[in-house]
């Protein structure tokens, strides 16, 4: 581990060097009403004695629930993530509906809960009055595929909840449980073709959908094609989850794949994910074999602090992980104590003394691992700040790390604190420690939300100094990541000026970015930009895609320039392109309003010759492009 570094982090608070402007996050503080921490203390006593009782209770009969005004979703949905069995979940998931307040409309984690939980869900469906979603996913959970197939078509179908959403398809994650289904049931080409109805639909993928698609081929025995599609998502823009590293790294360890294992650790790092279960027993199996050195920094993690004696619960992550909640004693089972991040997070909002005075009191063991999930559930910078402060004062021995420090920075840039920071960037620098790549690539995301093009372009230019040599791809994506953040400050006219830099000095950014440029500019009115970054895509050999090409003429006709949106029309037709129901709408309307009636005319006819046109074209401007979605649709259909 980096202990000296760690230690240095430490004194970087007890030297108070940033006080100028940790004064101006803690003022203007809102009221609180106090006993946040105090209530959350409570409601954890009560999991946990559910917890016990879970463990102890005969299932066959019914469970009895505490008289405790405290018993609600929150609390019962934790609860049920430790029954010791599908049965004894189903009990206590039976007594709740008996509570007026529980029936006929559970709460969603509730459901959540149960169905991590329950392998056959089927006998309770019936007295469930539930949303489509809500019933798919316990459909999924109880591996009951047709049902969910009836149910995911109920959905494509039903116009209100889509409009609800301004969607015109499902969400995301409906396509993410049929594609799982299917995966589970060994229907590989049903997997896939859900996969490219999703695209066809206009859905934009997420990370999950590619946690589903990497494990699908990893379980296939395809691992060279999983990793080919987990190499692609920096470039798409998605973010790689723990999940992702966990299963690949066990198809590495378990085949005894060691280097291919330490350069997926070294992408961890550049991601700043923090090892999940499956990833740390590789990496044990990596200094096994003789990686001592380059797995030092892990030790920590490997080998725990025997003083944490909790079971951390972080079901609101994509990524969750059962933590090991018991010991088995000569005559009762003892359970860990449980803690939520994320509830723990929302008590302290406002940072009342009383809470902090409970907090100190209740005497967590501090780790890297909790006090990230924290920072990350805190709402607002101010309270992220003052117990990031608070926490390395705590007795103990714990010091804040790359992680620790990577979060807050991220928070403090997402509310624009520069200053502050620009400072804690200096010190790191000057003690040589390295922040994550994806630490950088998110100041620069988080500085377009404040606006604050300045800081971002001082980011980027010294970005090397901040995470280490950076790759071509990673290049691209910051100077993609700049571009976006420069055009959302208003600051377009810069933005080209770095653009023609960034090409001078031989970066070559993708279509996605071009495509956002040339939105934004249209949205400006300058169709003169427009007109010259599609040309300047062209010249640094790029193809336009559809995305592109639909960019360019819904830009054209917003401006009332039909006849040149007619000419792209032509030019994408000949490059066997073919354009959105959306989009040929909008062009032949504005034809009919600039008088071109046989124009008009001649695109429906065209368009009619074609056949049915996509509903939606794949991509979106900045992150992914149809080209990226191709290359993943081949390489997962080409996996079985």
């Amino acid at each position: 581990m980096l202990r000296k570094p760690y230690f240095l982090l430490h004194s970087i608070h007890r030297a108070h060097i940033f006080s100028p402007l940790s004064r101006p996050l803690a003022a203007d503080a809102a009221a609180t009403t106090g006993g946040g921490v105090s209530l959350y203390l409570q409601r954890a006593k009560l999991i946990d004695s559910l917890r016990l009782r879970l463990h102890s209770h005969d299932p066959s009969s019914p469970f009895p629930l505490p008289s405790s005004p405290l018993l609600d979703s929150f609390v019962a949905a934790r609860a049920l993530r430790s029954a010791s069995s599908p049965e004894s979940a189903l009990s206590l998931f039976r007594s709740l509906l008996s509570l007026p307040y529980f029936s006929p409309f559970p709460h969603p984690s509730l459901l959540h809960s149960l169905s991590r939980r329950l392998p056959n869900l089927l006998s309770i469906l019936p007295d469930l009055r539930l949303s489509p979603l809500h019933r798919l996913r316990l459909l999924a959970a109880a591996g009951d595929l047709s049902s969910a197939l009836e149910t995911f078509s109920s959905l494509r179908s039903d116009p209100n909840s889509r409009r609800r959403h301004h969607r015109t398809h499902p969400c995301t994650e409906s396509y993410n449980l049929i594609i799982g289904l299917h995966a589970s049931a060994g229907g590989h080409s049903s997997a896939v073709s859900t996969f490219s109805q999703m695209l066809a639909d206009g859905a934009i993928p997420n990370s999950r959908t590619y946690t589903v698609i990497i494990d699908h081929l990893v379980r296939a025995n395809n691992t060279d094609a999983a990793v080919e599609v987990f190499h692609l998502l920096p470039s798409m823009r998605v973010r790689r989850t723990c999940k992702q590293y966990n299963v690949l790294a066990e198809a590495f360890s378990s085949s005894g794949q060691f280097d291919r294992l330490l350069k997926l650790v070294k992408e961890m790092n550049s991601d700043g994910v923090l090892p999940g279960r499956q990833m740390l027993a590789a990496i044990a199996k990596l200094r096994a074999a003789g990686y001592v050195n380059q797995t030092e920094e892990f030790v920590g993690e490997l080998y725990p602090d025997q003083r944490i004696g909790y079971a951390l619960d972080c079901a609101e992550e994509e990524d969750h992980e059962e933590e090991t909640e018991e010991e088995e004693d000569d005559e009762r089972v003892k359970l860990k104590p449980w803690i939520d991040p994320a509830a723990l997070a929302r008590a302290l909002e406002g940072w009342d003394p009383g809470d902090v005075s409970l907090l100190q009191a209740a005497g967590f063991i501090w780790s890297t691992r909790l006090v990230c999930k924290l920072l990350r559930s805190f709402r607002t910078a101010k309270t992220a700040w003052e117990f990031f402060c608070w926490v390395a004062y705590q007795p103990g021995g714990f010091a804040h790390d790359r992680h620790t420090v990577s979060r807050m920075i991220s928070i403090l840039a997402r509310d624009g604190h520069v200053e502050l920071v620009d400072r804690l960037l200096t010190k790191l620098q000057s003690e040589g420690i390295l922040l994550p790549f994806a630490t950088v690539r998110l100041l620069i995301d988080f500085y377009g939300l404040s606006k604050n093009a300045n800081a971002a372009i001082r980011i980027y230019r010294s970005a090397a100094s901040i995470c280490g040599p950076l790759s071509r791809l990673n290049l691209m994506l910051l100077s993609s990541s700049l571009l976006r953040t420069v055009v959302k400050s208003g600051k377009g006219h810069d933005a080209l000026a770095l653009l023609e830099e960034m090409m001078m000095e031989g970066i070559l950014l993708d279509i996605q970015t071009f495509s956002g440029l040339m939105e934004y500019f249209a949205g400006e009115g300058d169709l003169k930009s427009v007109h010259r970054l599609f040309g300047t895509a062209k010249q640094c050999g790029l193809k336009p895609d559809a995305f592109m090409y639909q960019v360019l003429i819904r830009a054209y006709c917003k401006h009332e320039r039909a006849v040149l949106a007619l000419r792209v029309f032509d030019e994408m037709l000949s490059s066997g392109l073919v354009l959105s129901q959306g989009t040929k709408g909008i062009l032949v309307k504005s034809l009919w309003k600039e008088g071109k009636l046989r124009e008009a005319a001649m695109v429906e006819e065209k368009c009619e010759e074609i056949g049915e046109l996509p509903a939606a074209q794949p991509g979106h401007v900045w992150t992914v492009s149809a080209a990226d979605f191709d290359r993943v649709r081949a390489i997962y259909s080409g996996g079985f």
